[in-house]
């Protein structure tokens, strides 16, 4: 009876939960190292951009294509990552684009030329965007449930925090050691990286019947219309869009794109781009809100720096420390954000997030021409709460919405709408300020005639100041003339700007109806799958 009593016991008695082992943990931060070098990446080379320049013997416009490059290759590799690890197996394709991104960064560092920058910048993008859907992918199989916020929070703050970090790093080390070194730094990263994926993947054998049978028809398509569209988003604004015969060509080669890739989901067995999880709502939902804040999150991250640089006149260092405040919430929510992940719904979470996002663009709807850093701290610690509730909940959403063999399709589409949201995100916002900052200039010189009493006194004072400095009349009336152009230029900035962050708010806040949607994973519960 006694043996009995204890059998009974035994068996009701629940089942511990399933712990990650030191391998998995090893793995998942071999992910994580690898996303944070690619993210790292997208921006190191922005506030170098001029010494860069300068040193290859490239101009303002030319310049721009060292952050292209790495943008259009990046988002054309992210959706393949999936496909290609199937192929090589993960830790074959994983170890071979640590030691790829190694060459090409090394071929930036020692780059003399535009072409040759560009051409390894191509090569970085497309190495370095494997490494963020395939950690996110390792972190979702590698982790048991009641372990994976923490897994999906160490990923969500470094694809967070790597854009943040790029700008401060890359103006850092070119000030105080060399350009070269935003490149060269990659060489210790990637070689930890190795050992990592040594230690903490097992060894896998290719697949090569899946490289034979592949949608080829789609990755054309997909090679084609992305790397096309990001160059039209990204170059547009200073082509004048349609008034270059390069952004026309390239407009219609991603239409061509678009259009094999649609014929793919119809033709192929198995698609390249797994659009049909589209028909999901749930993760549909997530899909737009994550494009939207995407668009945010980059839009932030360009209008911030340069609103600081171009109006208060700080430089790139300056600007990175007042852009670095967003990232204090998320170190400082570290300890408790797991458990909160995995208690609160998600659909509090993210809406909470979007409001405090809009909540963090109103208050920078007030600009003014004296507007300095000091005036961005509220505002930024909002925002960095909010990417934080609206970011990581998202993360873990994509994957509890989806079947678990569709885990590394789901992860690229997510980070493709990420990235491409932040594509189309700065395309808006470049045209927006264009136009609007020329139609405020234009309202306010007519508002400034030569016959306002305003104008007038405010001509005279300026001239007769300069008159006393150079005792010249028609020099000291032209300085005058020149400084009331200068302040005129400088208000139509500075409310424009105040648009955007209003335009910014209102979009994030209506994608709050969508996070109604949202799916929470619940403990051994079969997540939904796109194609039931």
């Amino acid at each position: 009876m006694a043996d009995a009593a204890v059998r009974e016991a035994a068996i009701s008695e629940p089942a511990p939960a399933p712990r990650a082992s030191t391998a998995d943990w090893i793995a998942v931060a071999a992910g994580a190292l690898g996303a944070l070098m690619a993210t790292l990446d997208i921006s190191i080379t922005n506030s170098a951009l001029p010494q860069i320049q300068g040193e290859i013997g490239a101009t303002g416009t030319e310049g721009t294509w060292i952050s292209t490059g790495y943008l259009m290759s990046e988002i054309v590799m992210i959706p393949l990552a999936a496909w290609l690890t199937r192929v090589f197996g993960l830790r074959n394709f994983l170890l071979t684009n640590s030691a790829l991104f190694i060459g090409f960064s090394m071929m930036c560092g020692w780059s003399h030329t535009l072409p040759v920058m560009i051409a390894g910048r191509i090569g970085q993008g497309f190495t370095g965007g494997a490494m963020i859907p395939t950690g996110q992918t390792i972190i979702r199989t590698r982790l048991p449930l009641s372990q994976l916020p923490v897994g999906m929070t160490v990923f969500g703050l470094i694809v967070l925090l790597g854009p943040l970090l790029g700008p401060v790093v890359g103006g850092w080390l070119a000030e105080n050691i060399s350009w070269t070194w935003c490149f060269f730094i990659n060489l210790p990263v990637c070689l930890a990286l190795i050992t990592l994926l040594v230690v903490g993947l097992a060894p896998d054998r290719p697949h090569w019947e899946a490289f034979f049978k592949a949608d080829w028809l789609g990755i054309a398509g997909l090679a084609a219309g992305l790397s096309s569209l990001t160059v039209v988003l990204e170059e547009g604004q200073r082509e004048r869009w349609f008034e270059s015969g390069m952004i026309v060509a390239l407009t219609w080669v991603s239409l061509a794109g678009m259009a094999l890739i649609a014929l793919s989901q119809v033709t192929a067995k198995k698609p390249i781009l797994r659009l049909s999880l589209m028909r999901n709502p749930r993760y549909a939902s997530v899909i737009v809100i994550v494009f939207a804040v995407g668009a945010g999150l980059y839009g932030i991250s360009y209008l911030l720096p340069q609103f600081l640089s171009l109006v208060a006149g700080y430089n790139a260092q300056q600007s990175g420390s007042i852009m670095l405040l967003s990232g204090l919430p998320a170190f400082l929510m570290m300890p408790i954000l797991p458990r909160v992940l995995g208690k609160m719904d998600f659909r509090v979470l993210v809406v909470s997030g979007l409001l405090l996002f809009t909540l963090s663009c109103m208050l920078d709807i007030s600009l003014t021409a004296q507007s300095v850093g000091h005036d961005f701290v509220w505002s930024q610690l909002v925002r960095g709460t909010a990417q934080v509730l609206a970011m990581m909940p998202l993360n873990q959403a994509s994957m509890a919405a989806v079947a678990r063999e569709e885990f590394g399709d789901a992860a690229g589409l997510y980070n493709m709408a990420r990235n491409l949201g932040g594509s189309v995100g700065l395309a808006i916002i470049g045209t927006l300020i264009d136009r609007r900052q020329t139609f405020h200039t234009a309202m306010l010189r007519e508002s400034i005639s030569a016959n306002s009493l305003i104008g007038q006194e405010r001509v005279a004072s300026g001239a007769s100041y300069w008159l006393s400095q150079t005792g010249d009349m028609a020099y000291s009336q032209l300085r005058s003339l020149g400084q009331i152009a200068a302040q005129i230029q400088q208000q139509s900035m500075v409310i424009t700007y105040s648009e955007t962050f209003w335009v910014l708010g209102i979009a994030l806040a209506a994608c709050v109806p969508l996070a109604l949607l949202l799916k929470k994973p619940q403990p051994g519960a079969k997540v939904s799958s796109a194609g039931h």
